[in-house]
């Protein structure tokens, strides 16, 4: 029994045996072949799906973090789409994420991009603008060097590309999580010892892309990323040979290697070898695809350079920041160490060994310095760069650069290179001259056109919104002519002003077109408010007339041409001139006044309307008489007068001082000043109260060192001339600086870094004392001229509120009647949002750059938004810009852009009207003395612009503009814009006879009124 159970129990041991060498070499088979895991991934990676469907997705989850996820944006995209929806776009498409993948604890898995980057089309769908992040990327495996292959499998995933194995799991190296458990025992027992990792390449892929900050803070972080790189190894298909291939292109083309100023952050070895050793990537390919036996001793040192840069930048991709930035001399014995490592192992050659070991590293310090683009050729594409970035809420262009977005614009960007390229000619005399540019009103022989900034804008009116198809200019710099800066452009203030003229009289009309004679005879009106007057006495002789023949009246009201009248505006005595002196002696209609842009005309409606908005019947028709003649709160009135002109004085004065040391100050407030021992020890004692005799007559010898004067006589000065003894106002008569001035200079002299907001808000009271003559009432004429004024600027902020609810890009107006004639600026592009609300009868649209977005296309998280209509908004009656449009017209058909008559033909050959309104401005700095006279005007812009419309579609602007030192070279008008528009309209004819977003306006304005 013994021996049989003995035989028994030897076969059980065997059976045992056998069976655990065959689950032993399972085991191990699988360990090396992984064929159990490529069946069990490949089947799940298969379940990873994703649909692209209409609508928002009710089955969709974006990454929480991530260099790679936040750097394309798709960790940010539940708050940008969010922000988009919430602002004018609607998802049109996104992505449905499959149970599996939707539900996963893990990233979702999909086919990841290696570079991308927002890509930026025209209307038609080509490409302007598309920058890539990474630049520099193999596009294949094919394309890498297999030296730089073979090294860095040597030195991170030996195991990777094994033929032997085509389904083995490569997100697992045993041999070296092995070492790695090995080292980090011993690292226990000495600190000192160094603990590489156990990651894979495509683990690391996983780390730096999707990880917290691209680091592992826990074992938990390495399961999840194996896991990870498991799946998406098998995405393939089982056989995963090309997935391993694909993941060292990846690594080396998204490796992160930390930042650089001047070039953001740096991924991949093509960007890293640009950015910190100035290596072209194509140069590099090319020497290291070479034999090192077969090169040259010149060729082969090159080659020795390019690679052992290249392996610097792969040895340190495992600490960038410090290696690249601080430990360089690290860097270089650990890269001459893998050489050694490398040519034992027969990687590399004896050859390139000897070759690269005496090689130093040059890492480049301080920015990276590429070739800027030209800004002219990218002056659209930075409009809507900064437009897409507002829309995004992006801080920088920079992010928004990096995300993988696709957005077309509205621009015809044929079109928009045409005359771009059209407006670079004119920097030469022959272009110029080919333009007609040269002749009477524009360019003279002499004339440098180089110096002249030239600018086009068109809108095209879409069914909902007015579209973008040009922006561009000949400027090569980031300014932009159209929005950048506000510019005096002269006469196309009558074009508001016309507006602002034809409401009133509109709600005239509302107000009163349905009393009877009777009634009308009733109100009382101020003898000062002609256009009330007129209108009464209008409705009165007209009972039955529509608003329409009442606007067509009002463009017939006469207004002199004489220029001797002199007119009390703006606080002072103004005199303007026409540009024809021929006009001087006519009366003219307001019709003939705008087509042939009379200056008096429009300064005399100007003062008009002012006087409407100040003397105006209230809403129930009481009178409303002159402040001086009302019994009114004088005292109040003349108070804000104080605290208004102080701030206008202060905001001058800071200018003159803002930035200057003390010892500055005190020698700017005495410059051009005559100095008597009394002005400067008013000045001393004013800067420096606090200071003490010793140190005042020190600087009065200084000051006047062949004056002698008594010790009594500098007591007296010290004493009798500082603040504690002498008002405010009465220093600044004897120092003979304005009050305010001299205040401001003190403040600024003890607080050197004081805004002016801080500096207003310390000055109330001195604002006040500096007038206080003005309130005694034996002033009573020059109260009442203030007075007037406070009543003029009144008027003139409900003006500016006008003017800013159709489009006017600033807060205030001039108060003058200058205004009409360009005098509080303007801007091109502002201008064009006036002409849009006329050409679209009344109705403000939004404008419209951006038509579409497509985020993470090819992606789980691809969505695709479009812009909702928007409805318009009426701002003006339709009879009120019929009557506009038609006035626009006839300044072409016989005024002052009369060039352009019968300019323009469609495609079928009718006749297309263009109206718009000209306008040339000087912007002059004007010096004046103490006693006000003028000291110096010096011309420091000159612009002209040509504000239009062509047919019921298009519309825009087009403007030259000269700065100093120039501007006062140039004599042109705007006759040369109206010029250079004639020119381009053969560019433009594609787009006009293309029907982009062709619409009946009708439509457009139902939308609006209802």
């Amino acid at each position: 029994m013994m021996l049989r159970f003995g035989r028994f129990g030897f076969k059980i041991l065997i059976l045992f045996l056998i069976l655990a060498a065959a689950i032993s070499w399972a085991v191990v088979s699988e360990l090396h072949s992984s064929r159990l895991q490529a069946w069990y991934f490949s089947r799940l990676a298969d379940k990873l799906d994703y649909t692209l469907k209409p609508g928002a997705s009710p089955a969709i989850r974006f990454p929480d973090t991530g260099p790679y996820d936040e750097r394309m944006g798709y960790s940010e995209l539940p708050k940008l789409l969010q922000r988009l929806t919430t602002n004018g776009f609607a998802i049109s498409e996104q992505a449905r994420m499959s149970p599996a993948l939707l539900n996963s604890a893990l990233s979702p898995i999909y086919r990841e991009k290696d570079q991308a980057g927002l890509s930026l089309l025209d209307s038609r769908q080509q490409v302007m603008y598309a920058p890539r992040s990474p630049r520099r990327v193999y596009a294949d495996f094919a394309t890498v060097p297999k030296l730089l292959v073979d090294t860095l499998l040597f030195i991170e995933d030996r195991e990777l590309l094994d033929t032997r194995y085509p389904e083995r799991n490569p997100a697992v190296n045993w041999s070296r999580l092995n070492r790695a458990v090995f080292d980090q025992a011993l690292h226990a027992v000495d600190l000192s010892r160094e603990t590489p990792g156990a990651s894979t390449l495509v683990t690391q892929i996983e780390k730096y892309r999707h990880s917290p900050d691209g680091r592992t803070l826990s074992a938990g972080d390495k399961l999840l990323q194996m896991e990870a790189a498991s799946i998406r190894a098998y995405l393939d298909g089982e056989n995963n040979m090309s997935t391993r291939r694909q993941a060292v292109v990846t690594y080396l083309n998204t490796v992160p290697l930390t930042a650089k100023p001047g070039f953001g952050e740096i991924n991949g070895l093509g960007d890293g070898m640009w950015a910190w050793y100035g290596r072209d990537f194509a140069e590099i390919n090319q020497l290291l695809k070479g034999d090192p036996a077969k090169l040259d001793p010149g060729a082969l040192t090159r080659a020795a350079e390019a690679y052992k840069e290249a392996l610097s930048l792969m040895i340190a991709q495992r600490r960038p920041h410090y290696y690249l930035r601080e430990g360089a001399t690290v860097l270089q014995k650990k890269t001459d160490n893998h050489l050694r490592m490398l040519a034992a192992a027969g990687v590399i050659s004896p050859a390139l060994e000897k070759a690269a070991l005496p090689v130093q590293l040059h890492l480049h310090e301080g920015p990276v310095k590429e070739a800027a683009p030209s800004f002219v050729s990218r002056k659209a594409v930075n409009a809507l760069r900064g437009d897409l970035s507002r829309m995004l809420g992006v801080s920088n262009l920079y992010v928004t650069d990096r995300y993988d977005l696709t957005a077309r614009s509205t621009l015809a960007g044929d079109v928009q290179q045409s005359i771009t390229t059209a407006l670079n000619r004119l920097k030469t005399a022959d272009g110029a001259r080919a333009a007609g540019l040269f002749g009477h009103d524009m360019l003279r022989p002499d004339d440098d056109p180089s110096r002249i900034a030239f600018s086009f804008t068109l809108f095209e009116r879409g069914a909902h919104a007015n579209l973008l198809r040009v922006q561009t200019d000949n400027l090569d710099q980031p300014f932009d002519l159209n929005s950048g800066a506000r510019l005096n452009l002269g006469s196309t203030s009558k074009l508001r002003t016309l507006v602002t003229y034809l409401e009133i009289v509109s709600d005239l009309y509302r107000r009163y077109g349905s009393m009877s004679a009777q009634e009308l005879g009733k109100l009382a009106v101020s003898r000062q408010d002609v256009l009330t007057r007129w209108a009464i006495d209008y409705l009165s002789d007209h009972p039955h007339g529509s608003l329409r023949d009442m606007l067509d009246a009002a463009m017939e009201r006469t207004y002199s041409g004489d220029p001797s009248e002199r007119f009390f505006t703006g606080g002072g005595v103004q005199q303007f001139t026409n540009f024809d002196p021929a006009e001087d002696h006519r009366n003219m209609t307001v019709r003939e006044g705008f087509q042939h842009s009379v200056n008096l005309v429009f300064v005399r409606l100007m003062r008009d309307i002012v006087r409407y908005y100040t003397y105006a019947p209230g809403p129930n028709g009481e009178p409303n008489e002159p402040a001086v003649a009302r019994d009114v709160d004088r005292e109040a009135l003349l108070s804000r007068f104080a605290d208004r002109e102080g701030r206008e004085f202060l905001s001058r004065f800071y200018r003159k001082y803002a930035g200057k040391k003390p010892e500055q100050i005190a020698e700017t407030l005495m410059q051009g000043r005559h100095a008597t021992p009394k002005r400067f020890a008013v000045v001393f004692r004013s800067l420096r109260p606090d200071q003490d005799i010793g140190h005042f007559t020190a600087a009065l010898h200084a000051r006047f060192p062949k004056k002698t004067l008594s010790s009594h006589a500098e007591q007296h000065l010290y004493e009798d001339y500082g603040p504690d003894r002498m008002s405010l106002t009465d220093r600044g008569y004897v120092s003979k600086v304005h009050p305010l001035e001299l205040w401001l200079a003190a403040y600024l002299y003890q607080h050197p870094h004081a805004t002016l907001t801080e500096a207003v808000g310390a000055s109330s009271e001195q604002r006040q004392e500096v007038y206080k003559w003005l309130l005694k009432s034996h002033h009573k004429k020059a109260q009442n001229v203030r007075i007037h004024q406070m009543e003029e600027v009144a008027a003139f902020r409900k003006i500016a509120a006008d003017w800013r609810r159709l489009g006017y890009p600033f807060q205030a107006l001039t108060p003058s009647y200058g205004s009409a004639l360009g005098a509080s600026g303007d801007r091109p592009d502002s201008l064009a949002k006036l002409m849009g609300i006329i050409v679209n009868g009344g109705v403000a649209l939004p404008n419209e750059e951006i038509q579409s977005m497509r985020f993470a296309q090819g992606t789980p998280y691809e969505t695709h938004l479009v812009r909702k209509p928007a409805p318009g908004q009426r701002l003006l009656p339709v009879e009120v810009t019929d009557v506009v449009r038609r006035s626009l017209i006839d300044v072409v058909e016989g005024g002052t852009a009369v060039r352009l008559k019968n300019g323009w033909r469609s495609a079928d050959g009718k006749h297309v009207d263009i109206g718009g309104k000209t306008g040339t401005g000087d912007q002059r700095f004007n010096s004046y003395s103490s006693s006000g006279a003028l000291l110096e005007s010096r011309k420091v812009n000159r612009s002209a612009t040509f504000v239009f419309l062509i047919g019921d579609r298009f519309f825009g602007t087009i403007t030259a503009h000269v700065h100093e030192p120039y501007a006062s070279d140039y004599v042109f008008t705007s006759a040369m814009t109206v010029q250079l528009l004639k020119s381009l309209l053969p560019s433009l004819q594609p787009l006009m006879d293309g029907g982009h977003e062709r619409r009946a306006m009708p439509n457009i304005m139902a939308a609006a009124d209802r």
